[in-house]
């Protein structure tokens, strides 16, 4: 085969600025930041990757950049890195021009990341460690970055920029939603084209899903650790490129299946969202492997620990953490979110431990280098913005802390959401918080009600089937002894752990799961569905199922319950059909221009709640609209939300109202939501179970 960069080939001084490899119609400039570097090498190899035809100094450095211009080189070649500098780990220096290095800014990525000892930077097995140097060629064992055709990425793509309000968020894996749906395409399943396929966007259409929030699709290298164990890392959390797409999800058309994947959602109305991890890198802690960011500059890509710069700084767990306080580095990071926007079409991020990327030297600061960046930027600052609000490092956890422009992942929330069904004293008062969207840590600074992410399971624990299903975890087939995930699951098995064909414990079960998934829909704040728990997809009590690429975490659209489903798409409809439940204003129980106040919460007997009981177990509530919005009074729609957690019906009194009648909207009790009438001043509402109701004008039909 003949190669795309025939040798020799002479290379010119090339310019600092785009930094990467780009092709300009008659060759390549290369581009390339590194610091503390001696000399930078450019290897060009064969197109199968398996030969290294030529090595060419880059002849110039312009400040920190290492640059060269390449005549006739084309796109489709393939090359690497060979930095010199001095190897010096308790300097913080790791460099070693024996370890082929990716360019931090490839699109595209040829062959696979292997655990061969070739691959680290010093002699595995040695009484030195990390202190001696390997003189192993890792060209062989390693993926060599892909020269790519600026035609394949045109910075033109057009995001959906919808509003907060309304939006309803479906977390998803690109392999695990689709690789057991039996109506998408055999060849496209588990493909960024099988998760936009129509039988795909049928489904999301129906649940009235207007975001897929995709689990990490930048290109990943799993850990040593767990190839040895036969396993991978499946959810995605250790990035590798972080401009490439996670080549294990490519299909019949390469990487421009990913554009196509979120033009097609687009055409369907549906944003997405990457979950996007740069507050560390695959190449782990000072045992870790060297293919990249270590052997370019480690000094300046990662934070060392103070007085010890041979460690690193831990405080993602990981081993590594980005130090996204330099320079060039914010500026890789914020160069890949532009590229994902503007070439890829995405709507928005949700970052990964972004405690981590937004602590400075003196600690977490919501105003520091990469948060002002981000928020300044004309492009970024546009688009949907998530936080995973904690980290394991000092001062981690953040929740309600971030910029206004970011919603927050709220565990409260979904710790609140669990202890409340599961009968915990005391959880009705944070029920009460929760139920308008945690005002008391996010109503600051000018934060909108849309800032709290309400779930009530995520990738990162037990799905809602076995919250409802399991009292303790099942990680066995993790290989690290039960010893991982979550502990404090807030779960309830009902008095069998796990499968069970007791039809009172799957009655109960199910009856959970529905009450939960209303909570969720009828809270203040941004409502997430973890994928498959509208349809009660269950891990088998596996709480983190993070190395579980198999059954154990891939949907199976077989057993999927259709009930569930229908009654998630009916929940979804009402919450969309009323504005009450999408105040994009905290609700306090202001008085409104028209006499009234824009939340009142009652007893189920009418009477003012009692916030001092601590047997408090159920309440009702009562939304209009904000009396802060323009809008607030001009809706005369009421409606009125009944949570019953006592194991016998009670009976509701129903506000008198003015004008109009009252109508049962969703009742928990039943599978089937059938709007009811209501002709009596009191109704009954079954035991553990949620009720809407929705007040309707005369002039209503």
């Amino acid at each position: 085969m003949t190669s795309k960069a025939p040798g020799p080939h002479e290379i010119l001084s090339g310019r600092p600025t785009p930094l990467g490899a780009v092709f300009d119609g008659e060759g390549t400039n290369f581009a390339l930041f590194s610091d503390h570097a001696h000399r930078v090498e450019l290897c060009l190899f064969s197109d199968d990757g398996t030969e290294e035809i030529q090595r060419l100094t880059l002849p110039e450095r312009s400040g920190e950049v290492w640059h060269g211009y390449v005549p006739g080189l084309r796109p489709g070649t393939l090359y690497g890195y060979r930095v010199h500098g001095p190897f010096a780990p308790e300097r913080g220096h790791r460099f070693n021009p024996n370890k082929l290095l990716l360019d931090p800014y490839a699109r595209i990525l040829h062959g696979k990341f292997t655990t061969h000892p070739a691959t680290f930077g010093y002699s595995v097995g040695t009484s030195e460690a990390d202190l001696s140097l390997s003189t192993s060629d890792s060209a062989p064992h390693v993926p060599k970055a892909v020269v790519w055709d600026p035609a394949d990425f045109p910075p033109d793509a057009k995001g959906l920029q919808r509003g907060w309000d309304g939006t309803l968020i479906y977390e998803t894996h690109v392999k695990g939603s689709t690789i057991r749906h039996p109506d998408v395409p055999k060849d496209i399943r588990g493909t960024y084209e099988g998760l936009a396929s129509q039988p795909m966007l049928d489904h999301l259409s129906r649940l009235g899903v207007t975001s897929v929030e995709l689990l990490p699709v930048q290109a990943i290298r799993s850990e040593n650790a767990l190839t040895a164990r036969g396993l991978v890392n499946h959810w995605g959390y250790n990035t590798a490129a972080f401009f490439a797409p996670e080549p294990r999800y490519l299909g019949p058309t390469g990487v421009a299946g990913f554009r196509a994947m979120v033009e097609r959602f687009h055409a369907a109305g549906i944003e997405v969202i990457l979950d996007v991890v740069y507050n560390h890198s695959a190449e782990g802690d000072h045992l870790g492997p060297t293919f990249c960011f270590r052997g370019l500059d480690n000094a300046s890509y990662y934070r060392l620990v103070e007085g010890q710069p041979r460690f690193y700084v831990n405080d993602t767990g990981t081993g590594n953490t980005l130090n996204v306080q330099h320079p060039f580095v914010l500026r890789m990071v914020l160069d890949s979110l532009r590229f994902w926007v503007e070439c890829m079409g995405v709507d928005g991020f949700r970052f990964d431990l972004a405690t981590t990327i937004g602590r400075e030297k003196h600690g977490f600061d919501r105003h520091g280098g990469f948060m002002d960046a981000l928020r300044q930027d004309p492009v970024l600052s546009q688009v949907k913005l998530i936080a995973e609000p904690w980290d394991l490092g000092p001062g981690g956890y953040r929740l309600g802390q971030f910029p206004p422009e970011f919603a927050e992942w709220n565990d409260r929330f979904r710790d609140t959401l669990r202890r409340f069904w599961r009968g915990d004293g005391h959880a009705a008062q944070d029920l009460g918080s929760a139920l308008l969207g945690t005002a008391d840590l996010f109503d600051t600074r000018g934060r909108r009600a849309w800032s709290s992410v309400n779930f009530a399971a995520a990738h990162d624990g037990f799905t809602l089937a076995d919250v409802t299903s399991y009292a303790l975890r099942h990680n066995e087939a993790n290989g690290e002894g039960n010893r991982d995930g979550h502990h404090a699951n807030h779960s309830d098995n009902f008095g069998t752990e796990g499968e069970t064909d007791d039809p009172d414990i799957l009655s109960a079960r199910h009856q959970r799961r529905r009450n939960m998934l209303a909570t969720v829909l009828l809270s203040q704040g941004t409502p997430m569905i973890l994928a498959g728990d509208e349809g009660g997809n269950s891990q088998g009590g596996n709480n983190n199922a993070y190395c579980q690429d198999n059954e154990i975490s891939w949907l199976d659209w077989d057993t999927m319950d259709e009930e569930l489903i229908e009654f998630t798409a009916a929940l979804s409809r009402f919450r969309k059909a009323h504005g009450a439940l999408r105040q994009t204003r905290f609700l306090h129980g202001v008085e409104r221009k028209d006499g009234k106040p824009d939340v009142e919460w009652r007893a189920f007997d009418g009477s003012a709640l009692n916030w001092r009981d601590p047997g408090l177990s159920s309440l009702c509530l009562l939304l209009r609209g904000c009396a802060e919005s323009p809008a607030g009074c001009a809706d005369a729609e009421e409606v009125l939300l009944a949570f019953n957690r006592e194991g016998t019906a009670q009976s509701l009194e129903l506000p008198t109202p003015e004008a109009g009648t009252w109508r049962r909207e969703i009742d928990t009790s039943t599978i089937e939501q059938t709007p009811t009438e209501i002709t009596e001043a009191t109704v009954t509402v079954a035991a553990f179970s949620v009720a809407g109701f929705v007040r309707f004008p005369e002039s209503t039909t």
